[in-house]
């Protein structure tokens, strides 16, 4: 039984097919959600709540992450919660929003040696986190949500994606 209906959207950018990056985001966002569930004990909401990917490009996630963040500059992936949660919480029937920027996932795919698959999967993983009230604002939020991120990918066979790096989400 799905934990989620997911939405996909395909803006900018030269993504993989609709089809492709859907069955890519119920393998990896399903995932997610049962290892909330199962080992944080997630509450989800009684219905099947629905979350939204956007696939674009540089240059539209600069103008979101402008108008949103005050940050003028491309960034790999933006996750808009429809509702305030705290992890632990019900979080609404609607999730929320996540977005991802096909060239920076791409150049950070190859600055990380990792394939791009991989890396969007990570990102994916990152975002959908972020639905839930995740952040890494400081040292001990960064800390729980990169044991998550890990545990994740472990599940999806991925390796951790902080080790030997120094590249960190930025807040």
């Amino acid at each position: 039984m799905a934990e989620l209906d997911i939405q996909i959207s395909i803006e900018e950018g030269q993504w993989p097919s609709e089809d492709d990056l859907h069955a890519m985001a119920e393998r990896v966002l399903e995932t997610a959600a049962t290892y909330l569930r199962e080992n944080e004990k997630q509450p989800f909401p009684k219905m099947i709540p629905e979350v939204s990917l956007v696939f674009t490009d540089d240059a539209s996630i600069q103008d979101i992450n402008a108008e949103w963040r005050g940050k003028d500059k491309p960034t790999n992936v933006l996750s808009f919660p429809a509702f305030p949660v705290t992890p632990g919480k019900v979080p609404g029937p609607m999730l929320g929003d996540i977005i991802i920027a096909q060239e920076t996932v791409a150049r950070e795919a190859i600055d990380l040696e990792k394939s791009f698959d991989d890396h969007l999967t990570h990102l994916m993983v990152h975002g959908f986190l972020h639905l839930f009230g995740y952040d890494h604002n400081n040292d001990a939020e960064a800390e729980i949500m990169e044991r998550l991120e890990t545990r994740i990918l472990a599940k999806l066979g991925l390796s951790d994606p902080y080790e030997g790096q120094d590249l960190k989400m930025e807040p």
